[in-house]
This record gives structure tokens, C-alpha cells and sequence, in this order.
């Protein structure tokens, strides 16, 4: 089968689209046929085996000291089921799927081995293979952090990067979950945002949230760029600060404010759940939940999709198309 391999660190130039031995299935597993793979950041940090300030060696004991341990990336996916293991009870032959398989990667190839008990569920019936790529990760990452806070009617919420995977997910479920939403993002992403609920949106080249003078009960910052000695003044008393990434001196200042102030920050690994991936595709069936694909780029040009997600440039999500299909909306 094919698959983007990279046997070395470095450039989006070491990705190789390349001739590798088809998985073949446990009696727990499922083969998936791999029709979309998505483009994240943690794919583009993994490949460059870039960490956050603080935390190099210990990504670099996790991914391999002097070449990556598993060479082939991709955190999410969505494809159809081409063989079942025999003890598998959740999922036949020719299911349209869609899940995440966070760090473990492997999702740019043909074919993946996933045992069923991963975050896997059937693909939404109104979204295309694409479509349904590009929910997975992001939308659990955001619903996972928002039920850690109880995020609820009434409540007013500032998310930081509005214009990502995650975050976009989080300013729709926020608005879901009836609170009042202020996004932040760049000069050239706020109709984005806009687009996807937000009440307020924040330009951070123009304007520095901390100094005019709103409150929330919630600050979410779901690409680890805020300050937290500022960003803490425009949490209300007994506000929660979420984040979904940070290195070891912003994660010093989280641990210093949960000491010292009744504002509690909340860090930790995600826990992705079959059940969280049904609840988000029955919320994706009836309207309430969107994915926005920015750019979709074909298997042989992973490399320039990678260029095109550091640079920052995406608004939503980027796509890998790993086999194009005419039928993916039943």
C-alpha cells in the first residue's frame, strides 16, 4: 500500500510518499481503507520533532532519539471498513467511519489496523469522507475541556485561537452549550470566526484582550500563546483557564495561579471516548456542528500541505485526500 513516510526528523521535504507492507488485522481489529487524513499541528511538530519551550527531551524519548518510531503520521481519519477481526462486535464490512487515534498516528496511508474500542464511530450521513476527517480530533479535544468546566447558558467565554481545529470546534460548542463567546484570532480570520457563532471576535494584532477591561468565566486558549500573569486579570473570581498545550515555564505559571488564587487553571491529556465521538455526530447529523475545510491537498502533496499548516495560514482545517470517492454521503 502507500503511505507518506518520514525516516528522518526535519523540513516538510522529508515526507515521502512511499511502498509499505499492508496491515493486516488482530481478531479485535478492523482494516479501514483510509479516504481522508487530516493536516494538525501535533502532525507538524511530531515530523520536526518540535516540542513546547521545556519539554524537547522528553518529546524526543517519545518519538525516538535519532529517528522517529513510527514513521508514518496522521492523528484522525475517515474511511470504510474492508475487513473485521473475528471478535469484533461494533462494526461489519463496508461501515462508513470516522475517528481519532491521537498520538499513536498512522493515518497517512492506505490502510490502518484499529481496534474497535478506539474512538471510532460511524461517519455522519450528511458529511463527505473529507468533511468527517477533519472533525475528530479538534471537536473532542473541545468538548472534552468544556465539560471539565461545566460551560453552560449564561456564562460568558473567551477562546484563544478561534481560527484552529480546536478552537473552532470550541466556539461552536460553546454557543451550543448557550454561552456567550468572544473569539480571538488574527486580522484575516474574523469573518472565519464570525461564521462560526461567535458573538465577539478579537483581532490580537489590533487589540490586546487583557486591558479592556471584560471579564469571563472561562478563558480557553487552545494554542498556548496567551500570558497567563495578564490573561488572569480578565478571569472572573472563581473563573476556570483552559489549555490544550503549554511548555514547562508557561506550565510553572499554571501550577504557581492554582496555588495561589481561587481562578483554577485545567491542564491534562485528553481522554477520547467512543461516546463523545456518537454525541458529536448526532450533533453534526442535526445541523448544530460543522466542519471547515480550509484546503485539501492529494497524498503526494503532503509536503506542501505541512508548509501550508506551520505557516500558520489555515483557517479551520487542512486535508489530506489519501483516495478521492464519489460516494461518501449516505
Amino acid at each position: 500500500m502507500k503511505a507518506i513516510v518520514y525516516e528522518k526528523y526535519g523540513l516538510p521535504e522529508v515526507l515521502q510518499l512511499k511502498e509499505v507492507d499492508r496491515p493486516t488485522p488482530k481478531d479485535n481489529e478492523i482494516l479501514i481503507r483510509v479516504y481522508a487524513t487530516t493536516v494538525t499541528l501535533y502532525d507538524c511538530w511530531a515530523r520536526s520533532c518540535t516540542a513546547p519551550p521545556g519539554l524537547g527531551l522528553m518529546s524526543r524519548l517519545a518519538s525516538g532519539i535519532k529517528e522517529p518510531k513510527q514513521p508514518i503520521l496522521g492523528t484522525e481519519l475517515a474511511g470504510e471498513i474492508e475487513v473485521v477481526g473475528k471478535d469484533v462486535k461494533r462494526f461489519k464490512k463496508g461501515d462508513q467511519v470516522f475517528g481519532s487515534i491521537a498520538m499513536s498516528l498512522g493515518a497517512y496511508a492506505e490502510y490502518i489496523c484499529l481496534s474497535e474500542d478506539r474512538a471510532l464511530a460511524l461517519k455522519p450521513d450528511n458529511m463527505t469522507y473529507e468533511e468527517a476527517a477533519a472533525v475528530p480530533q479538534g471537536a473532542l479535544t473541545a468538548l472534552y475541556f468544556l465539560r471539565k468546566v461545566n460551560i453552560q447558558s449564561g456564562q460568558k467565554i473567551l477562546i484563544f485561537g478561534a481560527s484552529g481545529g480546536v478552537g473552532g470546534f470550541a466556539v461552536q460548542f460553546a454557543k451550543y452549550f448557550g454561552a456567550e463567546v468572544t473569539g480571538v484570532c488574527s486580522t484575516k480570520k474574523i469573518d472565519y470566526v464570525k461564521s462560526l457563532g461567535a458573538d465577539k471576535v478579537i483581532d490580537y494584532t489590533q487589540e490586546d484582550f487583557t486591558k479592556n477591561g471584560e471579564t469571563y468565566d472561562v478563558i480557553f486558549d487552545t494554542v498556548g500563546k496567551s500570558s497567563v500573569s495578564r490573561s488572569k486579570k480578565s478571569l472572573k473570581k472563581k473563573g476556570y483557564y483552559l489549555f490544550t498545550t503549554f511548555g514547562l515555564p508557561k506550565l510553572l505559571q499554571i501550577l504557581w495561579l492554582n496555588l495561589t488564587s481561587r481562578k483554577k487553571a485545567i491542564i491534562g491529556l485528553l481522554e477520547e471516548r467512543t461516546e463523545d465521538l456518537i454525541f458529536i455526530k448526532e450533533l453534526i447529523e442535526t445541523g448544530k456542528i460543522k466542519s471547515i475545510i480550509d484546503r485539501s491537498f492529494p497524498m503526494d502533496k503532503a509536503s506542501e500541505a505541512h508548509d501550508y499548516v506551520e505557516k500558520g495560514l489555515k483557517k479551520g482545517h487542512v486535508v489530506l485526500i489519501v483516495k478521492q470517492s464519489n460516494n461518501t454521503i449516505h
